[in-house]
């Protein structure tokens, strides 16, 4: 059913003469024990839904934002690689197939689950207490991701820095980091003569030499950490204030950074497509990235590629998702870009696959050898041939900043979004903070750049492959398997899909419906069998790491998954009763669930009375009579909600 009634309306069905005491909290600023009110409705029927933590001021700035935090480095450097190694055209097959299974759905389902909560991935977890720690696990893989990730943007910034010359450092040998082996264009370190390298395999080509032996200085292994590269440090500084002076103010701030952050890379991309595709070998590169091996289709590996690959892209259960649509306004139709958004990110990938293997192409013609042996994919790709082969082009250093400058505005978009994550999940949860919110934005830049440290170190691309290899390799799945439960079986994807109708007008198609409660689950349990299945050791470019090392990553790894039985357990033990009413008190949505905005309360607590959740609500905060008995005065929990300004 759509609920058409007005808040005034239903104010004076569901609220007896002085039967709710609310607060009349302004602001977190405001002394905490503000006096009470008799008027539910004075102050909060306005149009006007901007609230205390915030709203984005624009439609225009979610969707960015969403498109930023989607499109990520993994649609460069990773997914074209994928494409042409998981059977060329006939992967997209599997590819768009698992968009519908299980991307779209569980973007969807986040969307809809912040935006109707309009708390951050912690706080949202009122809708089943004692799964409290999924938000907490979201919070530490993200915070793991942030570490390293901010690494790699300031490998970026460092590249785009050394493209302010006439001739780029990685395009000559001959230099104080180069050996013996260098080689550069068809000519060998001593110039004479041509040079084929695919007969010289032992040669390695000046961007490579320049990576490692300059940008990197690297060691030998994760257990020689060496000295920190003063350079990299300086600019890890820069990075985290590029991000402080972007997110200082939260989504307000970052909302008008997206318009160019989130629109830049494809401009990027289309000029580096009618580049590329004017170079001699590029339509080869081409045929080579879209021809289908269709016999490939027939393999298990394929399937789960494209399955992991959809999962990674498209962004459930990191918190970021959950955290922006938590800043929308309550009737936004987050329907529509659940819809948009992973096509154009899926999209994203397929033409930056384009782009890449046209740049392929050239550069296979250019040094003679075949486009198997120059595809790379990762940071390979990003820092030792995509150099390589602008650094052949003329007017090279423009193109070269360019490349590099795209890739730092993708990577800084995804970096908002995780960034964002910590800092709204601790100022919903602890309230004190968020007077303190630009210190405390502050202070998380600074420790997560200390924590960073040790990835600019002579070892630190050791460290950092080690962070990458585990810290969401499994977790990530198990979270997004026990939040599609939790919201499907353990609230009622029913009542879900009423309180979706409530925001947008409409319940989600039956299609939707069928994968959270079934499809998604299985895809998930798919994913992460194949993950297992499929898991090796770590290493980096064929270096192995010691036993400790392993042990590390596996903690990790372990810590976000023990997050949710270890807080679970906390919250169980904080009720009062016998095992089982502690237990249903923890399993069904605490009294403070439900939209913030207090006449979008009273549409949830009339819906309550056609759809309930699986573990019914006791009672709604700030709506109904407080049961006798209970700890909490309706003063005390209304005061614990976001009211309206």
């Amino acid at each position: 059913m759509v609920i058409k009634e007005t808040a005034p309306s239903l104010a004076r069905q569901l609220l007896p003469d002085r039967s709710l005491e609310l607060s009349c909290i302004r602001s977190e600023e405001q002394d905490a024990n503000s006096c009470c009110s008799e008027d539910s409705g004075s102050s909060n029927s306005g149009s006007d839904e901007k609230i205390v933590r915030g709203n984005w001021t624009g439609k225009l700035d979610f969707f960015l934002s969403c498109v930023g935090y989607a499109v990520g480095l993994g649609n460069i450097w990773r997914f074209p690689y994928l494409c042409y190694r998981s059977g060329g055209g006939a992967f997209l097959i599997p590819y768009f197939t698992f968009l519908l299974l299980c991307g779209m759905p569980l973007f969807m389902m986040e969307l809809a689950f912040g935006q109707f909560a309009n708390q951050g991935p912690i706080s949202v977890w009122r809708i089943s207490p004692i799964f409290k720690g999924l938000g907490y696990g979201m919070v530490l893989i993200s915070g793991i991701v942030c570490i390293y990730y901010n690494v790699i943007i300031t490998w970026t910034l460092y590249y785009m820095y050394l493209t302010f010359r006439s001739v780029l450092p990685w395009s000559t040998c001959g230099n104080w980091w180069n050996t013996d082996n260098c080689v550069t264009r068809h000519i060998n370190n001593t110039g004479n003569g041509t040079f084929n390298a695919s007969l010289h395999p032992e040669r390695t080509t000046a961007s490579e030499e320049f990576w490692r032996g300059y940008v990197l200085q690297i060691s030998d292994g994760i257990d020689d950490i060496g000295q920190v590269r003063t350079e990299l440090i300086i600019t890890l500084f820069v990075a985290w204030i590029i991000i402080f002076c972007c997110l200082f103010k939260g989504v307000e701030s970052s909302g008008k950074v997206v318009y160019f952050s989130a629109t830049f890379p494809y401009l990027v991309l289309l000029i580096l497509m009618v580049r590329g595709v004017t170079l001699p070998g590029a339509m080869n590169g081409i045929k080579f990235y879209l021809s289908p091996k269709w016999e490939l289709l027939k393999t298990f590996k394929v399937w789960g590629d494209a399955a992991t690959q959809i999962f990674y892209s498209v962004g459930p259960a990191w918190g970021g998702i959950l955290t922006m649509a938590s800043y929308n306004r309550f009737r936004h139709n987050c329907y529509r870009d659940a819809l948009i958004v992973p096509l154009i990110n899926c999209g994203t990938s397929v033409f930056a696959g384009l782009v890449v293997f046209a740049i392929i192409g050239f550069m296979a013609q250019e040094t003679g050898r075949d486009i198997e042996d120059v595809v790379s994919q990762g940071p390979g790709l990003a820092f030792i041939v995509y150099p390589e082969a602008v650094a052949r082009l003329p007017i090279s250093p423009l193109w070269a900043f360019l490349f590099f400058s795209m890739l730092f505005t993708i990577g800084i978009d995804s970096q908002f979004g995780m960034f964002e994550c910590l800092i709204s999940a601790f100022v919903d949860e602890f309230p004190v903070l968020r007077p303190k919110k630009i210190l405390f934005t502050a202070g998380m830049c600074f420790v997560l750049f200390l924590l960073g440290i040790p990835c600019v170190t002579n070892g630190g691309v050791y460290v950092l492959q080690l962070m990458d290899w585990y810290s969401a390799a499994f977790s990530l799945m198990i979270v997004s398997l026990l939040e599609c439960i939790v919201i499907a079986w353990v609230y009622g994807e029913e009542r879900f899909s009423l309180d979706i109708e409530m925001m947008v007008g409409r319940k989600p198609n039956i299609w939707f419906r069928l994968c959270w409660k079934y499809i998604s689950p299985a895809v998930i349990c798919f994913i992460l069998l194949f993950t297992f299945i499929n898991h090796e050791p770590v290493t980096y470019n064929d270096t192995g790491y010691p036993d400790w090392a392993i042990v590390i990553g596996w903690l990790m790894a372990l810590v976000s998954i023990a997050a949710i039985p270890a807080v679970g357990l906390m919250v169980l033990l904080g009720k009062k009763g016998t095992f089982v009413e502690r237990l249903m008190q923890c399993v069904r949505p605490d009294p403070m669930w439900g939209p913030i905005k207090q006449e979008n309360r009273l549409l949830y607590r009339k819906s309550l009375e056609g759809v309930r959740a699986r573990f019914p609500q006791t009672h709604v905060a700030g709506v109904d009579r407080v049961p006798s008995g209970d700890s909490l005065s309706a003063a005390n929990e209304i005061a614990c909600l976001n009211t309206t300004v």
